[in-house]
């Protein structure tokens, strides 16, 4: 694993989110980083065809009380995957409605 610290901003979505980047982080195949966020974990799996981007949706996630969605922009018609804490769900459609964005399918 190789990691490069960074401190660069930028700008993003149409209500101007600023995102601070600071690291880039380089795997090797099978090599695993973990985010945590206090009881809660996020895992990114380096694989020689790719990446597994997020653990089991219908077991690790769902322990972490995460859900998994897929939504797009009205405006950009772009497609994302995101990982959303069932304790924040009601923040999550206000993020939807100021960046004016839709679900398409909850990945259950």
């Amino acid at each position: 694993m190789k990691i490069r610290k960074k401190n660069r901003k930028f700008k993003v979505g149409i209500s101007d989110i600023t995102l601070k980047e600071v690291a880039k982080i380089s795997l090797k195949k099978n090599e695993m980083i973990t985010f945590y966020n206090g009881k809660s974990e996020y895992d990114v799996v380096k694989k020689n065809w790719g990446f597994y981007a997020t653990p089991s949706i219908n077991s690790r996630l769902k322990s972490f009380n995460f859900r998994t969605c897929l939504i797009k922009s009205k405006v950009t018609k772009n497609k994302f995957i995101v990982i959303v804490q069932k304790k924040k769900i009601k923040e999550f459609y206000k993020y939807l409605k100021d960046e004016k964005c839709e679900v398409v399918k909850w990945l259950e």
